[in-house]
């Protein structure tokens, strides 16, 4: 008998990039995450924005064709993975049918964590619903604009050992070290379980 993998969140990438401390706590020591202001407020401007994009022409994705779908909820047991998709772009029809990613951040620059999850809601996408996934978006809500997140065998592979590691560090409850930038530190939400480091 085989045992079944852990499904874990997509965001859960993104913190674990950022630094897989964070991941280790919210995952090995549940119930202690504290929601902070910016989470609620990262909430709310997505689902803002979702509302506006339904209105809004596809111009800052340089598409001038396509239809959206919002909330879109993807999972595989093959990856352990699982997210909710802030909206997908669909183009074409039939064999030659595509599908990109976007996902909505208030933040004002795309960092490397935030394109981990671009992609890994891209292998869901492939697997799920069997179509070819060319590129995805990180849209940028203060400044209006989407960047690209293009989707290449080094990013899909990091994306692939990422969440490998993630499983081994959950099923070995060992902690990881630390994010090797500092300044990550000053104002993380579990900044005082790290006395190890600040």
């Amino acid at each position: 008998m085989t045992e079944e993998k852990l499904l874990f969140q997509v965001s859960e990438l993104k913190q674990w990039d950022y630094c897989p401390r964070v991941f280790y706590f919210i995952r090995c020591l549940p119930r202690i995450r504290p929601t902070t202001y910016l989470m609620e407020e990262g909430t709310r401007a997505g689902e803002d924005t979702a509302g506006l994009e339904e209105r809004r022409s596809l111009r800052a994705y340089g598409l001038q064709s396509g239809e959206r779908e919002f909330n879109v909820r993807v999972e595989s047991a093959v990856l352990g993975l699982r997210g909710i998709i802030d909206m997908l772009i669909w183009q074409g029809e039939g064999k030659t049918r595509t599908a990109m990613p976007v996902d909505f951040k208030l933040s004002d620059k795309a960092g490397s964590h935030f394109a981990l999850q671009v992609a890994a809601y891209a292998l869901l996408v492939e697997e799920v619903f069997d179509v070819r996934v060319p590129q995805g978006f990180l849209y940028l809500i203060p400044k209006r604009s989407a960047e690209v997140v293009v989707l290449n065998n080094r990013i899909l592979n990091k994306t692939r050992k990422t969440i490998e590691k993630m499983h081994e560090v959950v099923n070995r409850e060992q902690i990881p070290a630390p994010a090797t930038q500092i300044r990550k530190c000053i104002g993380c939400e579990f900044r005082r379980f790290c006395n190890d480091v600040v």
